[in-house]
């Protein structure tokens, strides 16, 4: 009896860039709970460094520089504040200022070391030009399939030093 053909998509899997993406976040997430524990998040990460890059944005800014919706980054934002991380300030028009507290600057300065050997583990099994061409493209990727010129990496972002 003849086996039953193949389904095409499953035999190329692991050629689909969708597929490869998701797990290389799994992978991603994974790390960074290892490396950094359980008290935050990659995205309330991001939302720190951002307020340390640009103390005092409100949130709408905010979202769109981590490319996130409005409702998220609020909903992320109480339970930073809720941490005594963050501190956010009613502007008019129902908008919010916010910043980082001593203690939410304090944790972040706690978190460099644990940040680097993130950087270390996510990176070493590639060699050292593979790791600047693949950050290079993962930048390509993300900058030529933003939705929106509103969360293109900011240029103070993409200034940064790079390790």
């Amino acid at each position: 009896m003849p086996s039953p053909a193949p389904d095409p998509l499953s035999l190329d899997l692991y050629d689909q860039p969708g597929h490869l993406i998701r797990r290389a976040q799994q992978i991603a997430s994974q790390l960074f709970r290892d490396v950094l524990g359980p008290d935050v998040t990659p995205v309330q990460y991001a939302i720190l460094r951002m307020l340390q890059e640009a103390p005092g944005i409100d949130q709408v800014t905010l979202a769109r520089l981590v490319a996130l919706d409005n409702s998220t980054t609020a909903d992320i934002a109480a339970r930073l504040e809720s941490k005594g991380w963050i501190h956010r300030e009613l502007l008019p028009r129902r908008q919010r200022c916010l910043s980082l507290t001593t203690e939410g600057e304090a944790m972040l300065a706690a978190f460099v070391p644990n940040v680097h050997e993130l950087r270390q583990r996510m990176l070493s099994a590639l060699e050292p030009g593979e790791q600047a061409e693949f950050k290079r493209l993962l930048r390509k990727f993300v900058q030529l399939h933003d939705a929106s010129e509103a969360t293109q990496i900011p240029a103070k972002a993409r200034t940064v030093r790079r390790k």
